[in-house]
């Protein structure tokens, strides 16, 4: 169906001579019309079961809400139409101002009515499943018939062997709707290859899952009071279909080989069950429980479980169990859930599970065979590496599936779909905590597992002067006295690594002792960053309080006393490093002139840029590799501080060519460490992973400092589409940034996010997102 099209009326030319009075009054109310339209944000109707209703969907609904709002709130506003019936009534939060009774033909027909008189409303978006609509399918399928709104619909199930009825019902739905949505590759296929649907109206976003901030196991299970036991766990909303009597049979036999085993039932019995059956389900497990003897091994958390609740019940899992016995369940978001919290999984084999365990994420067996599973939990209880490796590939088989993912995905469609709709990411609030994580009394921890710091990776040089830096922007924002703590600590980690002759040593181990692998190695870059680190410590030092000025007086020695040494450099990006510190250095209180020292290493820039360029390469080298960024940037500082001509022309021609480079539009593809550009080179533009962070963040550091010299030359722009790539305007559609953990993922590889939240990693994030705050010129 089309879109409704709103036309307004232009005003006519007047006839009035040019003597007439003008109306203000009339012209401003024009103005605030214009105004308030521009402002109209589209709205999407959100058709859904939705909490305090308690099932899958509600919950689903209510997880996608509020992914989709604080990714895109500035883009569209969401607006739930709760579905009810005559047995499910609820008060719902305030905000949410129209109710759908799917018992009531006339509730359709109004609703329909509301949202197609709605200028506002750009798109509607419908959860489906059979239960929703029980008796009510065909007032369902007359009110999309109705609508002349863009429809998506998500399939919540797709059965494989239809009725005839159901089939025909299911094919008018898709051919009424605009988009489809399911959860699986195998519910896709399905539709195609049983229903006829089209499959380019299909898109597959899986089950949505939460980050988590991975905590330790035994700590957790110390505050469940499970210290020291074996965890089995289910959880959802109970009934005969998830056959729960199928563990307790395997139970006695995994007892007799570990005796510190428990069984967790967590999840209150399904509210309409309740109302048809009572608890007969419940009392059945119970007298089950009770005749095999095994009533000290299960534990019954029989409550709808809040959500960080039942995260922690699946961390400190050990092995997650999937009992269904329903062969056509497509999906499962309680599946989903354990994947995501590292849980190994066993499962009966429904379509979701043969599709997502097959890489050595979990293991399947035959439905309600309680040998095989026994069997299998014995099997994994006795294998530490195995359940190890099964956390591992679970985390990064369920990784795309983030709801911060899923609303990506969805809000793609929407763009689609609804003419008014241009996505704009939020930008998320600064946070520190996993920098703060990764931070002993030492310095900053290199490396981390997932978001756990990797103590055995050590420090380095670099990670602590980028560390610096971002605290002392912070301190700068907010002048919030705990970063003292932190710059205090990461100046003396620099400090430390500084040598009687004048340069840094990079590497530190855990046991807080220089390694082996400073000396092969060339340092130049290392010692680059610390002066970078360092000129911006100095200034903004005369900030600090008393109690932190001895800081800026070891600082600047360590500053002046280094830079002496680096002159002898020539590393392109050392020099770089070198500039930004003396710019930065140039701001401080009581600084030396250098700007000697700064014409010595832009010229030497320039002699490799008027080597290398020529009209088709403007570059400094003869090949494009990493930290490109800083090369223009530094020369742009340059030239504030000498306001030597060729260094600006230098800058703006060879940033230019970068960005011509890595940029189509506004968004942002920086060079694969897999294979640097050669000048001979045609830029393939066939995605082929390692792509980092810290090229993303230097890249838009420059574009927000060519931006304060060239405000006209759309730098802004590029610089907010560059900084989208952290939050999923990347070629795999996936955020990079972790809100849950305040980590930024290690790369986008080939096929899947690098899921470790490494120091370099973080740190360029947070100085890519500091960077539009409102500092001076940085």
């Amino acid at each position: 169906m089309d879109n409704e099209t709103i036309t307004e009326k232009k005003a006519r030319p007047s006839n009035k001579t040019h003597g007439s009075k003008i109306d203000i009054g009339k012209i401003q109310e024009l103005v605030k019309k214009v105004k308030n339209s521009e402002l109209q944000v589209s709205e999407i109707i959100f058709l859904t079961s939705y909490p305090p209703r308690e099932c899958g969907i509600a919950t689903y609904s209510k997880d996608l809400e509020r992914a989709l709002s604080e990714k895109f709130g500035q883009s569209f506003t969401l607006k739930v139409f709760p579905l009810e019936s005559k047995s499910e009534r609820h008060q719902y939060p305030k905000g949410i101002e129209h109710v759908l009774n799917t018992n009531n033909a006339l509730d359709f027909q109004k609703a329909s009515h509301r949202i197609n008189s709605d200028p506002n409303v750009g798109l509607v978006l419908i959860q489906h499943e059979f239960g929703l609509f029980k008796d009510s399918e065909n007032a369902f399928l007359e009110f999309l018939e109705f609508l002349d709104k863009p429809i998506a619909i998500t399939f919540h199930t797709i059965l494989p062997e239809p009725t005839a009825e159901l089939k025909r019902n299911v094919q008018r739905m898709s051919s009424l709707s605009d988009a489809i949505i399911v959860m699986t590759r195998t519910s896709a296929e399905i539709l195609v290859r049983t229903y006829g649907v089209r499959a380019d109206k299909i898109t597959v976003i899986p089950h949505g899952t939460h980050l988590v901030s991975y905590e330790n196991k035994d700590v957790l299970k110390e505050k469940y009071g499970l210290s020291g036991k074996k965890v089995l766990s289910t959880f959802g909303l109970l009934g005969p279909g998830k056959s729960i009597e199928t563990t307790l049979t395997a139970l006695p036999s995994i007892i007799a080989e570990f005796p510190e085993t428990i069984f967790l039932i967590i999840g209150r019995t399904h509210p309409t069950i309740v109302k048809e059956e009572g608890e007969v389900y419940r009392d059945f497990l119970e007298a089950k429980i009770h005749e095999l003897g095994i009533t000290d091994h299960v534990r019954f958390i029989n409550e709808f479980v809040p959500l960080d609740a039942l995260l922690e019940y699946l961390q400190l899992t050990d092995i997650y169990l999937f009992t269904s016995k329903d062969p056509h369940q497509a999906v499962s978001g309680t599946f989903s859930y354990a994947l995501s919290c590292g849980c190994p999984v066993i499962s009966t084999p429904i379509p979701h599970a043969l599709k997502v365990l097959q890489n050595d994420a979990g293991i399947v067996f035959d439905f309600e065979d309680s040998v095989q599973l026994g069997l299998a939990i014995v099997k994994l209880l006795e294998n530490y590496e195995a359940r190890h490796k099964l956390s591992l590939n679970g985390l990064n088989t369920s990784a795309t599936s983030a709801w911060e993912n899923s609303a990506i995905a969805h809000a793609k469609i929407f763009e689609e779909l609804a003419k008014d709709i241009r996505l704009k990411y939020r930008k998320p609030p600064i946070n520190l905590k996993h920098i703060k994580k990764m931070t002993t009394e030492v310095g900053m921890i290199q490396f981390s597992k997932i978001n756990r710091p990797d103590i055995e990776s050590g420090y380095t040089l670099d990670d602590n002067a980028r560390a610096l830096i971002v605290f002392c922007q912070h301190y700068q924002l907010t002048g919030h006295a705990s970063d003292l703590k932190y710059i205090k600590i990461y100046f003396n980690f620099i400090q430390c690594c500084f040598r009687h002759d004048g340069t840094f040593l990079n590497y530190v181990d855990k046991d807080y002792q220089f390694t082996e692998q400073n000396h092969p190695e060339n340092l130049e870059d290392a010692c680059g960053r610390a002066i970078w680190a360092l000129g911006y410590l100095l200034s903004i030092a005369e900030q600090f309080p008393e109690a932190y000025r001895g800081i800026e007086d070891n600082a600047r020695f360590v500053f002046e006393e280094a830079i002496k040494e680096m002159e002898g450099v020539h590393s392109p990006r050392s020099m770089a490093f070198v500039i930004k510190g003396l710019y930065h250095y140039s701001h401080a209180s009581d600084s030396k002139c250098m700007n000697s020292l700064v014409t010595k290493f832009a010229d030497r820039l320039v002699q490799m840029y008027r080597h290398e360029s020529k009209d088709d390469w403007k570059w400094f080298e003869s090949y494009l590799t990493y930290g490109n960024a800083i090369l223009p940037h530094a020369m742009l500082m340059a030239y504030t501080m000498t306001l030597n001509g060729d260094y600006w022309k230098i800058a703006k021609a060879s940033f230019d060519f970068l960005l011509s480079k890595i940029m189509t539009g506004n968004s942002i593809r920086v060079i694969s460490n897999k294979n640097w550009l050669q000048s001979d080179e045609k830029l393939d533009q066939e995605f082929k992973g390692g792509e980092q962070p810290i090229d993303v963040a230097y890249t838009i550091l420059a574009l927000g400092f060519f931006h304060g010299i060239f405000p006209d030359a759309t730098y802004d722009i590029k610089m907010q589409g560059a900084f989208n790539w952290f939050l999923g305007e990347n070629p795999l559609k996936q955020t990079i940034y972790n809100p849950c953990t305040g980590g930024c993922y290690d790369g986008l590889e080939l096929h899947n996010v690098n899921l470790n939240q490494g120091a370099e990693s973080t740190l360029s994030y947070l100085l890519a997102r500091m960077a539009f705050e409102d500092f001076p010129l940085q």
